[in-house]
């Protein structure tokens, strides 16, 4: 027993070890802190938040186990091919907080800790900057419009000026008859100037004799259907 735990020793010593461990686990929980500070969608799971900090224990556990010895890793990877992961991510930015973790995790457990150190770091202030700033919000005050009108030029003429006059940009997405004909169900894509038009827009389709079934929908990039 005791030439087998001297073994385990020659490859590593247990104060690099608990280091790595430490180091992984503290790094890790600043990534998922900055991930729960920057997301803005509304599926928030406190599972993944807490997976980033454990794959990154784990990681680092396998990093260490495997050393430089190849046939450990083959035999790991080998183990790793029987369990099948079929966790749906939704949002492609948490599969990148996930992969930074364990990314931190391989990196402590190669004791390469300034790569660590530096690498979340600068991972971390990339992500407060891109939440800080509008950057790739392009969507930022699109809807979808749904209603139903009386089949007839009137009502569609009268509802085409008001899109004209209240909305930067408008495309008719799906159009059906409803009630035998006597009714029209329209959807339109469309673009606003500002986030508050939307009141304004309303209040304005209101006013078409016979519309029905007034509905909009906000579809800004936080917005998860």
């Amino acid at each position: 027993m005791q030439t087998l735990l001297n073994y385990g020793f020659e490859q590593i010593e247990w104060q690099v070890a608990l280091l790595s461990f430490l180091l992984a686990f503290i790094l890790s929980t600043m990534i998922a802190y900055f991930y729960e500070k920057t997301y803005q969608g509304l599926s928030y799971s406190r599972g993944l938040v807490q997976s980033m900090i454990l794959g990154s224990i784990v990681s680092c556990l396998l990093m260490i186990a495997i050393g430089d010895n190849i046939a450990r890793g083959i035999g790991i990877v080998g183990s790793l091919a029987i369990i099948r992961f079929r966790t749906n991510l939704r949002d492609p930015r948490d599969l990148i907080f996930t992969f930074a973790s364990l990314g931190v995790g391989v990196a402590s457990g190669v004791q390469s800790y300034a790569t660590a150190i530096i690498g979340t770091s600068v991972f971390c202030l990339v992500a407060l900057a891109l939440y800080i700033s509008p950057f790739g919000a392009r969507r930022k005050h699109d809807g979808l419009l749904r209603f139903q009108i009386p089949s007839g030029p009137e009502s569609q003429n009268r509802v085409t000026t008001i899109l004209q006059n209240q909305t930067k940009r408008f495309i008719l997405v799906t159009m059906r008859d409803v009630a035998q004909g006597t009714f029209f169900d329209y959807a339109y894509q469309v673009k606003l100037s500002r986030s508050e038009d939307n009141q304004l827009l309303m209040s304005e389709l209101e006013k078409v004799a016979g519309i029905r079934g007034l509905s909009y929908t906000n579809q800004e990039t936080t917005v998860e259907v």
